[in-house]
């Protein structure tokens, strides 16, 4: 066994019982080629274990990362057309190995106490919601010791990203005395409880209603909300269009599909709800009237370019009705296009707009409806 496979011998050894700290390639063999050295450690990316190589070159570095069997191949053939030398640190020992220019290889061994490497690809994240918080397990997302479950990861992602938005939405709003909150279509509760966890430590006031049509979620949702002491937290049984609501300060509708979302943002109206937060699910009402008859017929008549173009036109009318009936609006990505292709969040705030400004905003939708030949927007004929 010739020392360089020796060395690759330990290099994969230490990989496998998760001893590696690093490896590092240096001494060029061609002195004007590069990269001039590559920097080898282990890294965590999606709970995989993998080696991450860091090409260093004169004027920039580049990344690439490998599986432990894919990178011992990579390291054999790197020392064998471009490095002299490599250095390979473990948690227990030290190999220098180096070859010269007629072949003669040395490979020195020594003992050595290495600090375990840090193995996360990106500096963790400081997280708004506990991992370790009791419904968190009771639904699903962590294990026993406040671990977030591998295949729940997206999920914990989804619940963070969420309560980080709303906390950028609420940042002006008055907090003080009760604070009503309405969920409307709140499922399996998993943004319903993160939402309220995270704003109880803002306003131990605060009252959060779910809404969902299904009796088994309702039921088991107040069971795990009683468990956890969320005394303000509460599930009811009901439709978004049947639900009585009574001075929201905030209503949610997420993922309300087809013109569910409609009636949840007249309801957030006519209630006179201080914000209005919804991500569309499904467009069919305005898509099956979209017909129009100038040049945008050549996008309506391909399926698929239909489909996304009467998304946008629907959610831009429903901007522009929140905005004619007196609220500010914005409209973003809500999570990840891996979580969901269905994640635009409309939010509209109250706001002091006058008449003319709400005339004008009637008018933008007239106008809209006339361009692509549509009829009626749901949300015109439940106001």
């Amino acid at each position: 066994m010739t020392k360089a496979e020796a060395l690759l011998r330990s290099l994969s050894a230490a990989a496998e019982n998760n001893s590696l700290v690093r490896i590092t390639l240096g001494n060029k063999k061609q002195k004007n080629s590069e990269p001039k050295n590559v920097f080898i450690k282990p890294v965590l990316i999606k709970e995989a274990y993998m080696l991450s190589f860091v090409y260093r070159y004169l004027s920039k570095d580049i990344t690439k990362n490998f599986s432990p069997a894919e990178a011992v191949s990579m390291v054999r053939d790197l020392l064998t057309k471009d490095f002299y030398n490599a250095d390979l640190f473990t948690l227990s020992h030290t190999y220098y190995y180096s070859v010269d220019i007629s072949g003669k290889e040395k490979l020195v061994i020594k003992e050595a106490g290495m600090a375990a490497p840090l193995l996360k690809h990106d500096k963790e994240k400081k997280r708004l919601i506990d991992p370790h918080a009791l419904y968190l397990k009771a639904l699903g997302i962590t294990g026993a010791e406040g671990h977030v479950k591998k295949e729940m990861q997206h999920k914990y992602r989804q619940v963070n990203r969420y309560v980080e938005i709303i906390d950028g939405i609420i940042k002006d709003q008055d907090l003080n005395g009760v604070y009503n909150v309405t969920d409307m279509g709140s499922g399996k509760g998993y943004l319903t409880f993160a939402l309220y966890d995270h704003l109880r430590k803002k306003n131990k006031e605060i009252k959060v209603t779910g809404v969902e049509i299904r009796k088994e979620l309702v039921n088991s949702s107040n069971a795990i909300a009683k468990r956890s002491g969320y005394e303000g937290l509460h599930f009811m049984k009901g439709s978004i269009a049947d639900t009585v609501i009574e001075y929201p300060d905030m209503l949610i509708a997420l993922h309300a599909c087809d013109t569910a979302t409609d009636d949840a943002i007249a309801k957030g109206i006519r209630a006179k709800a201080k914000i209005i937060i919804c991500a569309p699910c499904c467009h069919k009402q305005i898509r099956k009237q979209m017909a129009p008859e100038n040049a945008l017929k050549n996008i309506t008549k391909h399926g698929i370019l239909l489909e996304r173009q009467a998304e946008m036109v629907t959610d831009t009318i429903r901007a522009l009705m929140l905005e004619a009936y007196g609220y500010s609006t914005k409209v973003f990505d809500f999570i990840e296009q891996e979580d969901t292709p269905k994640n635009v969040l409309i939010v509209g705030v109250k706001s002091n707009a006058g008449k003319e400004f709400q005339k004008e905003n009637l008018k933008k939708i007239s106008e809209l409806k006339a361009l692509f030949n549509i009829g009626e927007h749901y949300l015109e004929t439940v106001l």
